[in-house]
């Protein structure tokens, strides 16, 4: 048991803490934003040790966005209310907008992974190509999220089933199996909001 938790204790922390976010993200309870920033604490340290180095620093990012999202998310809302910031749709201008500096993120991360590990002697990516490109994207889904747009879950299907597999390759199999939990919350996520939204505006 002592070993199991040596080898296992940061990333079953991570993933407990990351299945109470979900849980939060989904009932749009404002609750996620301290989970999602216990959980990125721990998740930084773990993929440090697996050499996973952009997911390492999306994780400071996580942090930083969480405490954006919690203050836009409280905004004005009284104790009783916690939803009085409203779901809203992502409009094809913004989609665009979006989708470039996307873009512009996944090349600057994949160059870093590429070039900075040999010039401060630490072990390169395996996997940099997938990492720049899951990182990246969780930027723009994350920042989605903390503004409330619908459409951040169907990003975050398509970043999960990726990141699944990567951390499945690199032996992260609690992270993996909570990847595969985040892939269906998604799904859940997407029809849960759309239905809070439909309530609303009716």
């Amino acid at each position: 048991m002592i070993d199991f938790f040596k080898s296992y204790g940061l990333e079953l922390a991570g993933t407990i803490a990351s299945l109470v976010y979900l849980y939060y993200s989904i009932r749009e309870k404002a609750w996620l934003w301290p989970w999602g920033i216990a959980a990125s604490a721990v998740s930084l340290l773990v993929f440090y040790q697996s050499a996973l180095y952009a997911d390492m620093g999306l994780q400071v990012y996580y942090v930083t966005i969480s405490v954006y999202g919690w203050l836009y998310w409280i905004s004005g809302q009284s104790s009783s209310n916690d939803k009085s910031v409203p779901i809203k749709l992502l409009t094809k201008r913004l989609l665009l907008k979006l989708l470039l500096v996307g873009a512009a993120l996944y090349l600057l991360l994949l160059a870093a992974l590429l070039k900075i590990p040999m010039m401060v002697d630490i072990a390169s990516s395996e996997l940099p190509y997938l990492d720049a490109l899951t990182t990246a994207a969780s930027i723009v889904a994350t920042w989605m999220l903390a503004r409330k747009y619908i459409h951040h879950w169907v990003f975050w299907v398509m970043i999960n089933t990726v990141s699944m597999g990567m951390y499945l390759y690199k032996g992260l199999y609690f992270y993996g199996f909570l990847f595969l939990v985040y892939t269906l919350g998604a799904i859940v996520g997407y029809r849960e909001w759309k239905r809070i939204m439909q309530a609303n505006e009716s």
